[in-house]
Order: structure tokens, then sequence, then C-alpha cells
């Protein structure tokens, strides 16, 4: 069984000449195994899924598993807003034996609570893999709240959550609440909600020095709070600018300038604007002048789980 924890990348999707360029994804998904990733998704919001036609989709995953061979699981992602074509889609997906589906809400018809706790109930029933549950109500338009979340949990293969709310308090509730692993989707949060206790990220930035990512989760599930605080500030700028226009042009731009991919997007998603790319590229010059980190050792881990947990509440960036 996959345990959803740890620092995931939702890998985007390089396209060459208006096509899927799948050995680029192939070879950036190695890279982000090696580097010591927990996860990749493919076909989330990062990885430009709406623009993608079913084959293209099929061919992703299937490309992505190959190339990573095991050495880290591979979900896939899901959205609708009809019930029974998602359940549909997955139907034909189990197929291809995913790591786990992420599902976003319904978009554009705003169901009420009741009817996302059936809808992903549908989902889950249709799914042989587990279901990560995807709260991004800035892109559906609808919250899933606490006490729907918690509902879903009667749902056996309903396992975790990615929680792109941006509120705290609702991040505080679902950690102390919900038996789901709690994973951030906000990357400018990602510290604060690691030291909440939530149990890891799905992070478009951790691309990017992927090692430093790993690095801040593994510095705070050890109770290293002013060590992953002082990592944090050097990460944050980067990660601001790489959500400074629409993800994934930023996330894009940033692979495009290291060489592993070509700086295209597919309508109505565009490139990073110039301005944008040299206030980047100056950024990231920063970044990767940091040195590699090595390996949390366990002589690191000075404080007990209860402790650590004790010490996140502490730790908060404002």
């Amino acid at each position: 069984m996959t345990t959803f924890e740890g620092i995931w990348v939702p890998l985007v999707t390089p396209f060459r000449q208006g096509k899927l360029d799948l050995y680029s994804a192939q070879q950036l998904a190695v890279s982000l195994s090696s580097a010591g990733i927990h996860g990749l998704v493919v076909c989330g919001t990062t990885g430009e899924a709406a623009t993608l036609n079913e084959h293209e989709q099929d061919k992703l995953l299937c490309g992505v598993m190959e190339a990573v061979q095991g050495r880290c699981p591979v979900a896939m992602g899901i959205s609708g807003s009809d019930t029974r074509a998602v359940a549909e889609k997955i139907s034909h997906l189990n197929a291809l034996q995913p790591a786990a589906f992420l599902v976003s809400s319904p978009s554009y018809v705003r169901p009420s609570q009741e009817g996302l706790r059936l809808h992903f109930e549908a989902v889950a029933a249709a799914a042989d893999s587990p279901v990560i549950l995807y709260n991004i109500p800035s892109r559906t338009g609808v919250n899933i709240e606490p006490s729907t979340v918690i509902a879903l949990e009667r749902q056996p293969n309903i396992l975790a959550i990615k929680e792109c709310g941006g509120n705290l308090a609702q991040t505080m509730e679902l950690v102390h609440h919900s038996s789901l692993k709690i994973l951030c989707g906000d990357d400018a949060m990602l510290f604060n909600t690691l030291c909440l206790g939530a149990h890891g990220a799905i992070s478009a930035a951790a691309h990017i020095r992927t090692d430093l990512f790993v690095r801040l989760f593994e510095l705070v599930r050890a109770g290293q709070i002013e060590r992953a605080r002082t990592l944090f500030k050097q990460l944050l700028p980067v990660i601001q600018l790489l959500f400074s226009e629409p993800n994934p042009g930023p996330v894009k731009a940033a692979l495009a300038l290291q060489g592993h991919i070509q700086d295209e997007l597919r309508l109505p998603m565009t490139p990073m604007s110039a301005v944008g790319r040299v206030k980047l590229a100056r950024a990231l010059d920063e970044l990767m002048a940091l040195p590699f980190a090595m390996k949390i050792e366990k002589s690191e881990f000075s404080v007990s789980s209860k402790a650590s947990g004790k010490s996140r509440q502490l730790g908060l960036v404002r």
C-alpha cells in the first residue's frame, strides 16, 4: 500500500511543437525520482490535463510509470463535473494500475456538500486504487468542508486529501479531526502546513531543487523547526515567483531555463512573461547555488514524534 506522505510532485506535461513530448516527461520523472521525491502525479492542474485528450493522458501515465520503474508511486489526476463520466474514466484507467487517483471537486456546477459526498463516494466505488481528494475551491468554486471530508473517511479507499483551500484553520481542523493523510497543495504555505502536522505536500515548486523540498519535510518531521524555517526562507523567493503568473507557466519557464523541457504550453495557458523570466532566472541562480541537501540522518531526530508535534505548533512563518 502506498504511503501518502512526503513530497510529491505534480509533473508538468512537456510539449514540443504542439505535441506531447513523452521523452522529456520520462527524463524529468527519472530525475525527480532520483532526487528523493516520495511520489509523482501526472495529469494534474500543473500537468495541463484539461488540454490533453484521453489518448495523451493514457500515454503519459504509462510512459511515466515505465520510466520510474517503481522508484516512486505515480498517481493519476482526474477531474470532471459529471459524476458518471468521472467514474467511467476511472473504470477505464483501473487497468493501468496507478498508485492512486487524485480527484478534484466538480468545477463550475458548485454542488452542495451532500452532492460532493455522493460524488466522491461514487468515484471511490469505481476506483481499484486509493483516492486522494483534491480541495481547490479557487478553481472549482466549492470548498470541501471538514465535516464532508470526515464523512468520506468511511470509504475504505479514500486515504488522503490535497488541501489547497488557503485556510490554515481548516487545515488544522483536518489534522486534528480527520484520519486522512493531509497533503499541502499551496506551496507558499508549505512550512506552516507541515508545522501544523500535515503529512506532506503535492508541490509544483518542488520541480526545482527537489532535494531541498525533501530536506524541508525531513527537518520538520524531525522537529528541527528553526533549521526548517531557515531553509524555507531560502526557498520562498522562488516559490513566490513560480506562482506570480498562472501555473504552470513559471514552472515550465524554470525547467526550460535549466534545459529540461521546451518552454511551451497549450492555450489558453501561455508562457511566463519576459519580465517574469528575468526575475525568475536571477532567483534560480541564487537557489541553485545552495549546497546539495543530504538525506537527514537518524541522529538528527532529537525529539520524539509526540514532542515534534508540539514543536510544530510554535514554528509558523509570518
